[in-house]
């Protein structure tokens, strides 16, 4: 009895059958990764928008408050999240700084610290005072 059931065979794939399948998912994703890479750059770029938008605000606030703007992140409350290239628990890829601020204006500015698409080229973004948001360098 016991060598009726070893003897019987299963079905199954062969190891050359998984090697094959294993071949064309990976030259599917080959043909599919630089098509991704824009919206990969794009989904990125939320994130400086989001943290230059907020920004704005904490200046608009600081404005109020002090009638000025301030050049100082720490000053108006900014927190500026670890980078990715300050190690392991870094999460921003963009950095942001107040390049100039006056009594009746600011602008700040988010660079990126990794080059999305590999082209050598790091995104900025810039909003002033009047919440004019623009992409000064595009990646």
């Amino acid at each position: 009895m016991n060598v009726q059931i070893l003897n019987k065979k299963l079905k199954a794939y062969t190891l050359t059958e998984i090697l094959v399948v294993l071949v064309i998912i990976g030259i599917l994703v080959l043909l599919a990764l630089p098509n991704l890479l824009p919206l990969i750059t794009k989904a990125k770029s939320t994130e400086a928008k989001v943290q230059l938008e907020h920004l704005s605000t904490l200046q608009k606030t600081y404005f109020y408050e002090k009638s000025k703007y301030s050049s100082d992140l720490i000053e108006i409350g900014f927190i500026q999240e670890k980078l990715t290239t300050d190690g392991k628990d870094g999460r921003a890829n963009y950095k942001i700084e107040i390049v100039k601020a006056t009594n009746n204006a600011f602008l700040a500015r988010a660079t990126a610290v990794t080059d999305f698409d590999g082209d050598g080229t790091l995104n900025v973004w810039e909003i002033d005072q009047d919440k004019n948001l623009k992409e000064v360098v595009a990646d």
